[in-house]
């Protein structure tokens, strides 16, 4: 598992905060370093998409309300180069602006004001569940790929296969079809889901198991509207497929 500053393979990593706001921004880089943990800065959208680039932060915190570039466009297009964590910082609490922000590919979220030391205990939350190397909630033997019909997922090299085709899934997509692939046939509610996800407690809602799922599904299913994998179990939740099924 990583440890402050480093990524899970031992190298120095930032934490890389975009927040135009100074004073917030250095509060939170005076809380993250004290902590333990590397940081880098940014302003304004266009230069944290170019630390993003540069220096392959180990955790994003991204406020939403930022000049050139809004904290949704960053997100999305640091999306496109890597699954790294991402934590928004916002100024609103309405659940649309956390299903959006989930649906783009955040971990977590975070609403102005907050208190830095709960927003470092999340940082490392979320370091926690994201850690290639760390142990899998449900017990199973990290060197052994999960192989279920045309899908495979590596633990060992974090890497999921579909018809043998690379498939990119970000950390929580990851976690989330591993806790699903372990037990196939199990019908997991959405609060189930949610425990193997945010084993801490933090607060989520549970409408963000149905984004991740929607996201997976268009991942991995030939026709995510009639899904050959990830089933849903109306009223309950959902089910990975038993192999007959497959």
């Amino acid at each position: 598992m990583p440890q402050p500053g480093s990524r899970s393979d031992g190298t120095s990593a930032p934490i890389l905060i975009v927040e135009d706001d100074r004073n917030i921004a250095a509060l939170v880089q005076t809380y993250l370093e004290a902590a333990g943990f590397e940081t880098a800065v940014a302003h304004d959208g266009q230069d944290g998409l170019a630390l993003a680039r540069k220096q392959a932060p180990l955790l994003v915190v991204l406020d939403l309300m930022l000049p050139s570039i809004d904290g949704w466009e960053v997100c999305r297009e640091i999306r496109k180069l890597s699954d790294v964590p991402i934590l928004m910082l916002t100024a609103r609490e309405e659940e649309t602006d956390r299903i959006v922000g989930f649906s783009l590919g955040a971990d977590d979220y975070v609403v102005k004001p907050f208190s830095p030391r709960e927003l470092v205990e999340r940082v490392k939350a979320i370091l926690r569940r994201t850690a290639v190397a760390a142990p899998d909630p449900l017990g199973s033997d990290p060197g052994d790929a999960l192989r279920r019909g045309g899908l495979v997922l590596d633990h060992d090299r974090h890497k999921v296969t579909c018809d043998g085709e690379e498939v990119p899934l970000t950390p929580t997509e990851f976690k989330l079809l591993q806790a699903l692939m372990q037990r196939p046939g199990k019908v997991f509610s959405r609060n189930e889901l949610l425990g193997r996800l945010y084993p801490h407690g933090e607060a989520v809602i549970n409408r963000v198991i149905d984004v991740h799922i929607g996201k997976l599904r268009h991942k991995i299913e030939s026709d995510p509207s009639d899904p050959h994998y990830i089933v849903t179990v109306h009223g309950v939740g959902y089910r990975f497929a038993e192999l007959d099924e497959s």
